[in-house]
């Protein structure tokens, strides 16, 4: 299929033509279909763009001047494609990664976490005030939720274990301490 939608267009023509009863519920799932096609082709980024959130992922901190030499691109370039990259979504914020150094001092765990269901959304906003709740995924199965807990110490990690099990939509919770990450992207 053409992206412009020229060859729809065209058998759309020849279709509306035909005189065939259902041809009005095709024409418009077609065009539905070409409108939503137009949406993500929009959505994409190019190639540059691509390039630029690869050294913005690798160092957000990185001034406009040394992202347009780091990509042989002016100033004002960079500053556009970074503007339109905030302003659809793709940039969403920027944040700070820990050092490796003080990543490996700190002791991790998912946790497993079982919900009343009637209790989801307040646990949910519960946990996100815990600061040491570094993420908190919905997942499918026994349990409902998986946080992960990052704390200074053995210690802290069992006073945070016990406050959330404490929180009122929480049934129960199965912790496992992280003991090495092999790979992180």
């Amino acid at each position: 299929m053409n992206i412009n939608g020229g060859w729809l267009r065209i058998n759309l023509t020849l279709l509306y033509c035909s005189g065939s009863s259902h041809c009005s519920i095709i024409i418009a799932n077609l065009s539905n279909q070409s409108c939503n096609l137009t949406d993500e082709v929009v959505k994409m980024i190019s190639m540059e763009e691509e390039k630029l959130l690869a050294v913005l992922k690798h160092n957000a901190r990185a001034s406009i001047s040394d992202l347009a030499r780091m990509l042989d691109l002016s100033r004002s370039t960079v500053q556009t494609r970074i503007a339109k990259l905030e302003q659809s979504g793709v940039i969403k914020g920027y944040s700070v990664d820990y050092g490796e150094d003080y990543l490996a001092s700190l002791v991790s765990a998912h946790v497993s976490i079982k919900v009343r269901q009637k209790l989801t959304a307040k646990t949910n906003v519960e946990l996100k005030q815990i600061a040491q709740v570094s993420a908190l995924y919905a997942i499918s199965g026994e349990y409902d939720l998986i946080a992960i807990v990052q704390a200074q110490s053995t210690e802290q990690l069992s006073h945070i274990l016990d406050d959330i099990g404490n929180l009122d939509g929480v049934e129960r919770t199965n912790s496992s301490v992280i003991l090495e990450t092999k790979f992180k992207r």
